[in-house]
C-alpha cells in the first residue's frame, strides 16, 4: 500500500503513524479533509490491506485515523460501511476497534441508529461485535438528547429476546439502557433479571440496577459480585504471568499463537510485553 493508491490529503493519513498515547483525538480537518473525501476516507477505513501492514510502520494505524476523521466530519454515509469492521472484535481481538468505533458512531450521530439497531438485533453477528453496536447506539444517546429515546428504542428492541441470546449481551444491553437513564425499559430488564439470562460479572443484580437508576436508595442484600471483585486480581495475575510464558516460548518469528497466520512479532508481541510489564 503506498501513498499514491489515496489522493492527497487523504493520503497523509498513511503517514501519521501511531496512536497511542494521544489523549485526544487531533483535528483532522486542519489537514484539508472536508466532505468531498468522505468515499476515500471510507475507502481507506475498511483497506484490508492495511491491517495487515507492517506492525512497526505508519501504514497500519491508517485506518484508525480515517475513522476518526470521518467521525469529525460527522459523515453520515460512513455508518453503514463502519459496521464491516466490526466482525474484527471477535475474529481478532481488536480493541481499536471495539473501544473507537462507539465513539465514532456517536459523533456521526442520529443517522446511525437504524444501521447499529439492525447490526445489533441479528444474531448472526458475533457478541462482542454487538456489543460494540449497543455502545455505539448508548454513544448517540448520550451526546445528541433529541435521538435518546430512539436510542433507548433500538436497545430494548434486541433485549425483548433476551431469552434466546447470550446474557452477556443482556447485561450489556441493561448496561447501556442505564447509562441512558432508561427508566421506561425497567419492566423487560426486571423480566429478564428474573428468568435469569442477565450476566451479574457486568454490572451487577436488579437491585445494582435499581440503585444505579435512583430506584432504590441502597442494596438490600449483599452484592453479588463482591466475591468477582476479589477474583479480579487474581484473574489479571493469570494474565500476566501467560503473557510471560509465550513471551519465553514462542520465537519473534514464529507463527502468533492466536491463530492469525501472522508473525509473533507482527500480531500480540507487543500486547504480551505490556500485560507482562503491568
Amino acid at each position: 500500500m503506498t501513498e499514491c493508491d489515496y489522493p492527497a490529503p487523504v493520503s497523509e493519513l498513511l503517514t501519521l503513524g501511531d496512536c497511542r498515547g494521544q489523549r485526544e483525538w487531533m483535528d483532522y480537518r486542519a489537514l484539508g479533509l472536508g466532505p468531498e473525501h468522505v468515499p476515500d476516507l471510507i475507502r481507506l477505513a475498511l483497506d484490508e490491506e492495511l491491517y495487515w501492514a507492517d506492525s512497526e510502520g505508519d501504514a497500519v494505524w491508517a485506518p484508525i485515523h480515517a475513522w476518526r476523521a470521518l467521525a469529525q466530519l460527522h459523515a453520515e454515509e460512513a455508518a453503514q460501511p463502519l459496521t464491516h469492521l466490526l466482525h474484527r472484535i471477535d475474529e481478532y481481538g481488536d480493541d481499536w476497534v471495539g473501544e473507537e468505533l462507539p465513539r465514532v458512531f456517536g459523533r456521526i450521530g442520529p443517522a446511525a441508529i437504524p444501521v447499529l439497531a439492525d447490526y445489533l438485533a441479528d444474531d448472526a453477528n458475533g457478541l462482542w461485535a454487538r456489543v460494540a453496536a449497543a455502545s455505539g447506539l448508548s454513544e448517540i444517546g448520550d451526546r445528541h438528547p433529541e435521538a435518546r429515546s430512539a436510542a433507548i428504542a433500538a436497545l430494548t428492541g434486541t433485549l425483548e429476546c433476551f431469552a434466546d441470546q447470550d446474557a452477556t449481551l443482556n447485561a450489556f444491553l441493561i448496561s447501556y439502557l442505564v447509562e441512558l437513564d432508561g427508566v421506561e425499559a425497567v419492566p423487560l430488564m426486571e423480566r429478564a433479571f428474573e428468568a435469569e439470562q442477565v450476566d451479574l460479572a457486568v454490572m451487577g443484580d436488579w437491585e445494582d440496577v435499581q440503585v444505579r437508576l435512583g430506584l432504590l436508595d441502597e442494596r438490600k442484600t449483599p452484592s453479588p459480585n463482591a466475591v468477582l471483585g476479589d477474583l479480579s486480581g487474581l484473574w489479571d495475575e493469570v494474565w500476566e504471568k501467560e503473557a510471560r510464558r509465550r513471551l519465553r516460548e514462542i520465537g519473534r518469528n514464529a507463527p502468533c499463537w492466536c491463530g492469525s497466520g501472522r508473525k509473533y512479532k507482527h500480531c500480540h508481541l507487543r500486547e504480551d510485553q505490556q500485560r507482562a510489564r503491568s
